[in-house]
């Protein structure tokens, strides 16, 4: 499929439903091309495709497993077969299990990192490919952006959830070392939620408490995180740092994590 020059495309991982899908209709409504990213949520994803398609004319589906390297390392050329280029990469996907001191494992630990740091890194190797290519082909330079998901409590560290937060550190490290690695072409910003979305393991009314502790009283809300996103991936003076989207929670301490109070 051939898309004209001036129509920017981004592909947003974990897209398929939750603040994923939010990201993605955000974009479609600022004028992107989208392609949502889903590993077994096919019918939910088909859904977001169409919710995109109604906004900005042109989305697709790709499927990919992150625990798998060369599941990762195929998307970005699906992408760019499909809509003819990619102008930037969202990471939203993320594996989010608990664990802890005492039942931490090598297991664990490389799970995350595989789906929350590995695939991340990737994907934005193989924009900067891309970016690469597209230049040897004699076409013109354009802004392209990496925009990583993070987590307020990388600013605000508790003992529940260590293999993911350690997954989430490092790849806040990863923030600093794309950008310089692939400046000037690509440019790499983090976005760190606070406390979104409720859970299994949240009531709504559990949720709506923690959702207050903050010192602007409300956390992130879906749309603040998209808009965040937006904002990103449009500044073209924004390279190497992280955006914190809470509503001030990462200024607080809270001995455990949400959904553990």
């Amino acid at each position: 499929m051939s898309i004209p020059a001036q129509t920017r495309t981004v592909l947003v991982t974990g897209a398929a439903r939750r603040l994923g899908r939010d990201m993605a209709l955000a974009l479609a409504r600022a004028g992107w091309q989208v392609a949502v990213h889903y590993r077994d949520s096919r019918e939910e994803a088909m859904q977001t495709v169409a919710a995109c398609a109604e906004l900005s004319g042109v989305s697709a589906a790709f499927d990919a497993d992150f625990f798998d390297e060369n599941s990762v390392r195929s998307l970005v050329p699906r992408v760019v077969e499909h809509f003819g280029r990619i102008d930037a990469v969202v990471n939203n996907a993320s594996l989010f299990e608990h664990d802890d001191v005492k039942s931490f494992s090598y297991v664990a630990l490389e799970a995350h990192l595989r789906s929350n740091t590995g695939a991340p890194i990737l994907l934005a190797q193989a924009l900067h490919a891309h970016l690469v290519e597209r230049a040897a082909a004699g076409q013109a330079e354009t802004d392209a952006a990496v925009v990583n998901v993070l987590d307020q409590k990388l600013w605000n560290q508790n003992p529940d959830f260590l293999s993911y937060t350690l997954s989430k550190a490092a790849l806040e490290a990863a923030n600093t070392m794309l950008a310089l690695a692939l400046a000037p072409r690509v440019r790499v910003v983090g976005v760190a939620p606070g406390l979104t979305l409720t859970s299994h393991m949240l009531s709504q009314e559990k949720f709506e408490a923690l959702h207050a502790l903050s010192p602007l009283g409300r956390s992130s809300a879906p749309e603040d995180i998209a808009a965040a996103v937006c904002f990103a991936l449009e500044n073209r003076a924004m390279t190497g740092t992280t955006l914190l989207v809470d509503g001030g929670q990462h200024l607080q301490r809270f001995e455990r994590d949400f959904s553990m109070m």
